[in-house]
């Protein structure tokens, strides 16, 4: 399994990130939201590096575009610019609410993907302990298709472990990347021993070293879902 974490890197990611964990600025749910989407949206990007692309004849109206080979290809004709575009069925998949804003950050970059929904949320025994309970799942057919699934916080790993599960009732799909804001390190140890190691990447962009009593990032950023939508009864 492989973990990128972008935040090792000095981009305009960190200071989305840096603006979601601030006290101040997470009054502008607006705001908000629209951090998790660019971050979503530099997540497709970098995500997209790692797809399969093939060599196609694309028409334009007046003439030859430069293209970007990996391989020798036969000379064009006018009017045909030879590009290198993604071959992948993509299925981008998110965990319900927090996850929303997120997604529409990847469809916004990998517009024609398909999409799937799973709802997962912490049903309290008592004041700290909690089980995963997983109650909708909508998505297409997922055998041999790029599925990407996105959570802005990944704090035990339990919630994605039984969202995978879950998706994998819809088939086996040839590529797993699943994306995350924030992450802790015990979420990542966990998610290492669940998810099949040769198809699965984690790609993060901080992490967190602890988790506090209620299994809150810390110092994460609070309440993604509550932040972006409101608090919920």
């Amino acid at each position: 399994m492989r973990i990128v974490n972008l935040g090792d890197t000095n981009s305009i990611l960190n200071k989305f990130v840096a603006e979601l964990r601030d006290v101040d600025i997470q009054k502008d749910s607006l705001r908000f939201r629209r951090n998790v989407e660019r971050i979503g949206e530099i997540m497709a990007y970098e995500i997209s590096k790692e797809f399969h692309y093939s060599t196609k004849d694309i028409q334009s109206p007046l003439g030859i575009a430069p293209g970007q080979y990996t391989a020798p290809v036969r000379q064009p004709a006018l009017g045909i610019a030879p590009m290198n575009t993604p071959d992948d069925q993509i299925v981008i998949s998110t965990i319900l609410r927090a996850g929303l804003p997120f997604h529409q950050g990847f469809l916004r970059y990998l517009d024609n993907a398909e999409n799937a929904f799973v709802s997962a949320y912490r049903k309290y025994k008592d004041r700290l302990n909690f089980d995963i309970h997983i109650e909708y799942i909508a998505s297409p057919r997922l055998t041999g298709k790029t599925l990407i699934i996105s959570d802005p916080m990944l704090a035990t790993g339990s919630s994605m472990e039984l969202a995978y599960e879950a998706l994998l009732t819809k088939g086996v799909p040839g590529h797993v990347h699943v994306a995350s804001i924030i992450s802790s390190k015990q979420a990542l140890e966990y998610l290492q021993k669940k998810m099949p190691d040769d198809k699965t990447t984690i790609w993060i962009a901080a992490l967190d070293n602890d988790l506090d009593d209620h299994s809150y990032i810390v110092p994460g950023l609070g309440d993604a879902g509550d932040l972006a939508f409101g608090e919920k009864e």
